[in-house]
């Protein structure tokens, strides 16, 4: 029957629940969920016209417990010191262990919002997921996640997987946003979920992997808004990253076409939102033109962290074009000979790249570097990377820096689909704000990564060796059991154990230890289950 009530009844529902709900068992937290909620009890109940400022109300972050350093495979590799951690900008990469998957990441970074912020399961009437992690090409993750809503008995949650590579993560935000904004709203919270595992062959694209999740509350009145009727997307059909061997996670890669594919998207996109932005503010009585100077913060999708660089680059290179003669010779000194050039020449053209990074690196370094902390230290993850660099972007400013602020956004998934948007903070810092709760809620990000356990090259080897066999069919009942290196299981977190009848999963969880002996059952039959640690 809670399916018929009317938004309002289902808000004054909701506010009962809270007034009566228990303290939340904190002692089974790690210390950084202690501290408080970042959303208002309720969300606002719907009205004749649209809610006001909605955006994200809170975010939670998860990578997994061990890293490999980019220095040691430099040298594993027999590569040229600094090749991935100069030429590619990465410091070192997250990877799973034997017992994650793609299900585990979303339900411990689902299980671990919900908890710092206290609100009941019941408050959520959509759940969308972004991913490219695919491990039935049937059952979504959105449904796996539905065990964490059962004993509330909330099933009323639309929502469903939404995969195109890494643009999946922006598709669920904006359906998130969509349907909040729309007739279909009922008066609850959104969540958007966004996660992958990037796993490649030994060779060059190896140290561009990485893993983690993202989970984003969104809902009305929130500290970072979606700038309504802000965004630039540009669509095209292009092989220059794809998976079509159901049987394999390690993906047909056209590096360099990638790249090309990657700044042509951001600059059509980027040209689109300005001519949106202009627009709206043509409507206001203002007639100028858009430029970077117009965003205090930059975050990009960061397949590695030197093509972000470019790409911020990039974008002042399109503000030259646009720019009148006599802010040309001021502003963008060394790029007057790269004017007349077609932009197809300029996609290739390294000379320009070398003065376009000069020209842009006190920018760089203002509006995007801070962003890059968790991509430098955790690698790609696919639809959550933009989302990862927020949290990076958050967790290293003040609320007081960043009120106000309009944070510009570039979202790209290979094939290809991609986005230019645009977020505005709340203008209250003020101690206890939703702005200084959010940005309170992530600054141990950092202490967070240093805690990791480093690995070697030969473990991180072998564990991506492994990390394939459940996924693999073997002889009906043939258990295996994989021996190796130690990989940390952290308090609080969902891992896999076994697999059987049917294929199904089981996912278990205790308290924080180190596993050396997984045991998985290998079938045609068999099923893994999730449990919480």
């Amino acid at each position: 029957m809670q399916r018929l009530l009317t938004p309002a009844k289902r808000v004054l529902q909701l506010k009962r629940v809270l007034q009566g709900a228990p303290a939340m068992l904190t002692h089974l937290l790690p210390a950084a969920h202690h501290r408080f909620s970042t959303v208002p009890t309720v969300p606002l109940a719907k009205t004749g016209s649209w809610p006001k400022d909605v955006g994200i109300l809170a975010l939670e972050v998860y990578f997994p417990a061990q890293y490999v350093d980019q220095t040691d495979l430099e040298k594993y590799n027999n590569v040229e010191a600094g090749r991935y951690t100069v030429g590619l900008g990465q410091t070192r990469m997250g990877f799973c262990s034997v017992k994650e998957d793609i299900n585990s990441l979303c339900l411990t970074v689902v299980q671990q919002l919900m908890e710092r912020t206290k609100l009941p399961w019941d408050a959520v009437g959509r759940l969308e997921v972004g991913t490219e992690t695919i491990i039935d090409k049937s059952k979504a993750v959105k449904t796996v996640l539905m065990e964490l809503f059962q004993d509330s008995g909330n099933t009323d949650i639309e929502g469903i997987d939404t995969t195109n590579a890494c643009y999946g993560g922006t598709a669920s935000l904006f359906n998130a946003a969509n349907w909040m904004e729309s007739s279909s709203w009922d008066g609850r919270y959104a969540m958007v979920v966004c996660g992958d595992i990037a796993v490649y062959p030994s060779g060059n694209a190896r140290p561009t992997g990485g893993a983690g999740a993202v989970a984003m509350l969104i809902g009305p009145e929130a500290p970072l808004v979606l700038e309504r009727g802000l965004r630039g997307t540009h669509m095209e059909n292009v092989y220059d990253f794809y998976k079509p061997d159901g049987a394999s996670e390690y993906p047909m890669v056209d590096g360099k076409l990638s790249i090309q594919c990657y700044i042509r998207a951001l600059d059509r996109c980027y040209t689109v939102y300005r001519q949106k932005i202009q627009n709206q503010w043509k409507q206001a009585g203002i007639n100028r033109t858009f430029t970077l100077d117009d965003l205090q913060f930059m975050i990009f999708h960061s397949p590695f962290c030197k093509l972000v660089q470019k790409s911020l680059a990039r974008l002042m290179y399109n503000d030259f074009l646009s720019a009148s003669s006599d802010t040309q010779s001021s502003r963008y000194k060394g790029l007057e000979a790269f004017r007349g050039l077609k932009l197809e020449d300029t996609y290739t053209n390294k000379d320009m790249d070398k003065a376009l990074l000069k020209a842009s690196l006190d920018m760089f370094n203002k509006k995007t570097k801070a962003s890059l902390y968790l991509s430098t230290h955790n690698g790609n993850t696919y639809t959550s990377s933009l989302y990862g660099c927020l949290a990076s972007l958050l967790s290293h400013h003040s609320a007081q820096e960043l009120a106000g602020s309009r944070i510009g956004a570039f979202s790209y998934g290979s094939g290809l689909a991609a986005s230019f948007f645009s977020f505005r903070a709340s203008q209250d810092a003020s101690p206890g704000s939703p702005l200084a709760n959010l940005v309170s809620s992530l600054s141990d990000l950092p202490k967070r990564l240093d805690s990791r356990k480093r690995m070697s090259p030969e473990e991180f080897t072998e564990i991506m060796d492994w990390t394939r066999c459940p996924h693999q069919p073997g002889p009906c009942g043939v258990t295996a059991t994989l021996r190796g290196p130690a990989c940390l299981l952290l308090l609080h977190h969902w891992c896999a154990v076994s697999q059987g009848p049917s294929w199904k999963r089981e996912m278990e969880g205790g308290l924080a230890r180190t596993s050396s002996n997984v045991q998985i059952l290998v079938s045609r039959s068999g099923r893994l289950v999730y449990r919480l640690l």
